[in-house]
């Protein structure tokens, strides 16, 4: 999954950001709201994790604007104690799901998963194609039910393309998917991760649509 994290606090920011990339996920964090939905203008995104009390534009507002947009990302709002007017309004407008300061990381990471997860339209909490069985939860991917090894990134990949079947990507769309925003990446990155995955799941599973990108069929 590719996160947008919008959350001025620092120390918090930062133990999200390291929880999320963790678990596996990629991460773009930014401490005002504006910027925040700059990003989400130019970006895809699986989900969003938006705090209210954000400089520039608050998350209200944020929230306001992207569903007048008709953007329909999942959003999890992050609130203070005791602000159940806030956490209101934020429902009110669109939010998917809040949580109150403190949380415990634990429950931000199983909350997003089921927020993206009901955004695909899934119930079950794993993504199957053919005989290629994916766990998020477990960072998991088994095929034929024999263990996969797969990075982080690779794993992106393969979710993002199992999730989107039948959609081609190019590379600099998987480039900005998997990577955040601020990190150099070498040209050939994305094409060394898709024979990674194509040697361990098998040559036909990723195709490759010559001067476009890459697609797994439905």
């Amino acid at each position: 999954m590719k996160i947008l994290l919008a959350e001025d606090d620092t120390l918090l920011g930062e133990a999200i950001e390291a929880s999320l990339r963790f678990e596996g996920m990629s991460v773009d964090w930014f401490k005002r709201g504006d910027r925040a939905e700059d990003a989400l203008n130019m970006n895809n995104y699986d989900a969003l994790i938006l705090d209210i009390g954000l400089p520039g534009r608050n998350g209200l507002e944020v929230l306001r604007n992207i569903r007048e947009q008709a953007n329909s990302i999942p959003v999890l709002l992050l609130t203070a104690l005791g602000s159940v007017t806030d956490r209101v309004t934020g429902l009110d407008r669109g939010a998917d799901d809040y949580l109150v300061k403190p949380f415990d990381m634990d429950e931000l990471l199983a909350r997003l998963r089921a927020l993206v997860r009901r955004a695909a339209g899934r119930i079950e909490p794993t993504i199957k194609h053919q005989d290629i069985t994916i766990t998020p939860s477990e960072h998991r991917v088994e095929k034929a039910g024999v263990l996969v090894e797969l990075s982080r990134h690779e794993f992106l990949i393969l979710c993002h393309l199992i999730e989107n079947r039948g959609r081609i990507f190019s590379q600099q769309a998987l480039t900005d998917y998997v990577y955040p925003w601020n990190e150099e990446v070498e040209s050939n990155t994305i094409q060394v991760h898709i024979h990674h995955l194509r040697k361990k799941l098998g040559k036909t599973l990723i195709q490759t649509r010559r001067g476009i990108g890459y697609v797994i069929e439905k």
